[in-house]
């Protein structure tokens, strides 16, 4: 097949600027429709976090359709999965009690993963910190480790959490050839769509100002969890699913 070259990506890039507008009602209508329910706090926690992200990979896809863009992300790629992932604390809370709702055979499979994984990549986990800034010498350095992302099976290269997968994982894009991931640590030819977190996160903190009002915002510990921010192989090294 043939891949569209960097340019053709920076030409369609152009057009998107041109003509597409976030529409902001999209994400505040999730946690609009969710603060009238009967679930409790923690569910809609869950629930507002879930559907804020497929919110996210939605308006990727009619992104991607408006000017004609085909991702060579494929199945069995994964070597994004290498960079540092930061999220905050509240992400972090939600995607742990996400996995508690999983099948529990899917539970027990993902529990003896991240055991093996913390054991296995114990001396490289040693030398990584708690992170103040990821810039790119950070990224760089960090991508040449070679250290996977803890929900990464490294076996069939696929992600076991994909549907509570974060936001950097689902923002970033190559549409040329997937030579590029493979060569370089850093490929300038991939696309972030970052600019979708201010109103994922702007949702979120909108949703959890409501439950501060109303006194009770569930397992997060609000403002305080927002600007708490960590790699996610160190918020996942307490995970404690089914045995």
């Amino acid at each position: 097949m043939r891949y569209m070259d960097y340019q053709e990506v920076i030409d369609k890039c152009q057009q998107l600027n041109e003509k597409y507008q976030i529409e902001e009602e999209k994400f505040y209508s999730v946690i609009e429709n969710l603060a009238n329910t009967d679930l409790s706090t923690d569910q809609k926690l869950i629930a507002s976090y879930q559907q804020l992200l497929q919110v996210v990979s939605n308006e990727i896809k009619a992104i991607e359709k408006m000017v004609d863009l085909q991702p060579t992300c494929q199945m069995g790629c994964a070597f994004c999965c290498y960079f540092p992932i930061v999220i905050n604390e509240m992400e972090a809370k939600i995607m742990k009690a996400s996995m508690k709702q999983f099948p529990e055979e899917r539970q027990q499979a993902l529990q003896k993963h991240f055991n093996d994984y913390y054991k296995t990549y114990k001396s490289e986990l040693q030398q990584v910190n708690a992170v103040d800034e990821v810039d790119d010498d950070f990224k760089y350095s960090y991508k040449k480790k070679m250290l996977p992302c803890v929900m990464l099976d490294t076996k069939e290269n696929k992600c076991l959490a994909y549907e509570i997968r974060p936001i950097p994982c689902r923002t970033y894009v190559n549409y040329i050839t997937p030579k590029v991931c493979e060569v370089n640590l850093m490929p300038k030819e991939t696309i972030s769509y970052e600019f979708f977190y201010q109103e994922y996160m702007g949702a979120l903190n909108e949703f959890l100002q409501y439950l501060y009002e109303e006194e009770d915002t569930g397992m997060v510990t609000y403002p305080d969890d927002l600007y708490r921010e960590d790699l996610l192989i160190n918020w996942m090294k307490d995970v404690q699913l089914h045995s």
